[in-house]
């Protein structure tokens, strides 16, 4: 899936980064409060510390900066869950370990990832596809891990089951943000991981039915 490029009048590269990096920041904060719709492009850029013609040097339109934000949550997140994965884990230590990564990743950018689930369903069709292909390749890493705790004799899937297993991991880290107004009253996170993974395991565990 093709990256979309965003229109820019101004060729500085460098320049172009830091001023999209103002925008996203402020975007992520007008989305949460307002959503998409009621946030104004005035709004973000003025938010952003620019005016609304300096704005529009960097972008072509509203849905660029929600392509922007989406583009650059799911690139962080990404990124701090490979760096948070370790290889020193073996066997079901290491689907553990994947696990608690995970949710600790999401934790630590839950306004992000919170107005990524809320205003990505505004973004044009094929930007939609190209955020939607990035979740994919996020849930992959994480069966990937199955699919090794299943080729050492660890557990006993298919690869329908491993893939399955693999979303509902992504789905449950996401809920401790999406259902924050219910969970996080009666659970902290390292709760909400322990709690979570003992689940889990006992599903991917238990014999075949």
């Amino acid at each position: 899936m093709k990256k979309k490029k965003v229109p820019s009048m101004v060729k500085d590269q460098q320049l172009v980064k830091k001023r999209r990096e103002q925008m996203i920041k402020a975007a992520v904060t007008l989305f949460k409060e307002k959503g998409f719709h009621r946030t104004t492009t005035r709004e973000v850029a003025k938010e952003s510390g620019f005016s609304i013609g300096t704005l529009y040097e960097y972008i072509g339109s509203k849905e660029d900066i929600l392509y922007l934000v989406c583009d650059a949550i799911y690139d962080e997140v990404s990124e701090k869950l490979k760096k948070r994965l370790t290889h020193d884990a073996e066997g079901i230590e290491s689907l553990k370990s994947a696990i608690a990564a995970l949710f600790k990743v999401i934790d630590d950018l839950q306004d992000e990832v919170l107005v990524m689930y809320q205003e990505s369903k505004s973004l044009p069709k094929e930007a939609l596809a190209y955020v939607l292909q990035k979740e994919m390749d996020m849930t992959e890493m994480i069966e990937q891990v199955i699919q090794e705790c299943a080729s050492q004799g660890h557990l006993q899937l298919t690869d329908q089951e491993i893939k399955l297993a693999a979303h509902n991991i992504l789905v449950q880290s996401h809920m401790w943000t999406f259902r924050r107004w219910a969970i996080q009253k009666n659970y902290t996170l390292d709760e909400y991981i322990q709690l979570q993974t003992k689940l889990i395991l006992e599903g991917l565990l238990k014999k075949p039915m």
